[in-house]
């Protein structure tokens, strides 16, 4: 009897320290009660015990709760805005180059992208990379002798004319390489899944549909080289959207008209192959 009452009060300051630590509140009232008796027996401690468990585990279900808001106000905190506004800004600036909206900045943009397209069409990579950075170095050499001999003739201090550049500590941000590498593995995943869903032949219909353009690649191809159809895309880049501007009610009514047949004529195909699937089956 001396042990069991023993191990009852030992139990019972165990059970009061876990109250204290994890919930406080709900736990004093139920070994307040039980702190006053003077002999325990089992069904006292199972009591006391399965009420300890109860408040334990609300004590958890509290805290899992306060984890998932914090996890979901870390997702969609400042970092998630700050994300959101800088593609927004890039996907604007990228659409403003393409409507020509600042006329100068677009034609330097469409000038150097032509330039360098057209150079490598006649010239290696090697050699147009080493134009570039040779004709790069001889601007910079050229305006650092201007700056000295300047400085010389005007009897000045002689300062270095690229020093604040050369003071600024130029590093890429981590969270910059993380976020677009989650972007870029996003867009790599889902362009595996859709090659798989192509090829693998999920659906009959869009692997004809693939197959077709293939085709017409394949003519491509004999006719252009992979340089030559990038100016191409890239002349229309520039051109095609301030067309489509200008004469929008027309483009788009044809197109509804080219839509609809295209439709028509699918369906047509769709249903031809589902009855061959029919008498197959």
């Amino acid at each position: 009897m001396d042990d069991q009452i023993g191990f009852a009060t030992e139990e019972q300051r165990n059970l009061q320290q876990a109250g204290e630590k994890l919930a406080p509140d709900e736990f004093t009232e139920e070994a307040s009660g039980f702190s006053d008796c003077k002999s325990f027996d089992v069904d006292d401690i199972l009591d006391l015990a399965g009420g300890a468990k109860d408040a334990i585990e609300r004590h958890r279900s509290k805290y899992q709760i306060l984890d998932e808001t914090n996890a979901n106000i870390r997702n969609s905190g400042p970092g998630k805005e700050e994300a959101d506004a800088e593609a927004k800004a890039l996907s604007s600036l990228f659409w403003d180059l393409l409507y020509w909206r600042d006329v100068q900045k677009t034609a330097c943009v469409f000038g150097a992208t032509l330039s360098l397209l057209i150079s490598l069409s006649l010239l290696s990579v090697i050699s147009v990379c080493s134009y570039i950075a040779l004709a790069l170095l001889s601007v910079t050499i050229c305006f650092r002798i201007y700056s000295g001999f300047a400085a010389a003739v005007q009897k000045a201090e002689n300062m270095h004319p690229f020093k604040l550049y050369l003071e600024q500590e130029e590093t890429l941000p981590a969270d910059i390489l993380h976020r677009h590498r989650d972007v870029l593995l996003k867009h790599i995943n889902a362009s595996i899944n859709r090659l798989k869903h192509l090829f693998l032949v999920e659906d009959l219909l869009d692997s004809l549909k693939f197959a077709v353009v293939l085709w017409v690649l394949t003519y491509v191809g004999s006719v252009f080289n992979g340089l030559t159809v990038l100016i191409i895309g890239d002349v229309a880049a520039f051109t095609c959207p301030v067309f489509y501007e200008k004469h929008k009610v027309q483009i788009d009514h044809y197109y509804e008209l080219v839509k609809s047949y295209i439709q028509d004529v699918m369906k047509k195909i769709q249903a031809k192959i589902h009855g061959l699937k029919i008498k197959i089956e």
